[in-house]
């Protein structure tokens, strides 16, 4: 009578397989969950644009988009995007300087705190939309993660304050993500 299992070949075959293709996957797996985050993070930021645009013609009023860690304040050159970002509506000063701070009665509109494991940079400190036809803030953001440069994305807003979303640099080259903060 034959007896029911598996021989100690067979057992040692199968796992070599098994680790094998777990060998395979989980690098795999991991660059997924780090395209995963780029693009939540992406994502979040165009929606911060169109949000923007959207409020100061809605408003009637300047709305700021900026780096900020504390969800209150724009932050200064020792913050980076990658502690996070804010839209809120902003008073319209005669110098301009009194539209990077948020105030208690409720102009916050919207913050986000990046999942990106890498930089966050920025050629503008903050991004300001203003209404009637005045030009807004343009800029080029961009996002790097450990994959280095040839995975970044950028978000690139024009003068309109229109988004879009490009992959390549000017002359398709990659991103440069040491030196990109203003």
């Amino acid at each position: 009578m034959r007896q029911r299992g598996f021989t100690l070949l067979e057992l040692l075959v199968t796992l070599t397989v098994v680790t094998v293709v777990a060998f395979i996957a989980v690098p795999a797996l991991g660059w997924l969950v780090l395209d995963v985050r780029m693009t939540a993070d992406v994502n979040a930021f165009v929606t911060s644009i169109q949000l923007a645009r959207s409020e100061t013609a809605k408003r009637a009023a300047p709305v700021v988009v900026c780096k900020t860690a504390d969800r209150r304040a724009c932050g200064g050159a020792d913050l980076h995007y990658e502690d996070g970002w804010m839209v809120f509506v902003g008073e319209d000063g005669e110098d301009g300087d009194d539209l990077l701070e948020a105030d208690a009665s409720g102009s916050l509109l919207f913050s986000y705190a990046p999942s990106i494991e890498g930089t966050i940079r920025s050629n503008r400190s903050h991004y300001v939309f203003r209404p009637y036809y005045r030009r807004s803030t343009n800029g080029t953001i961009v996002f790097c993660d450990r994959r280095g440069a040839g995975a970044a994305r950028a978000v690139i807003v024009s003068y309109t304050g229109r988004p879009r979303v490009a992959v390549q640099g000017p002359g398709d080259r990659a991103f440069d993500c040491a030196t990109f903060e203003r």
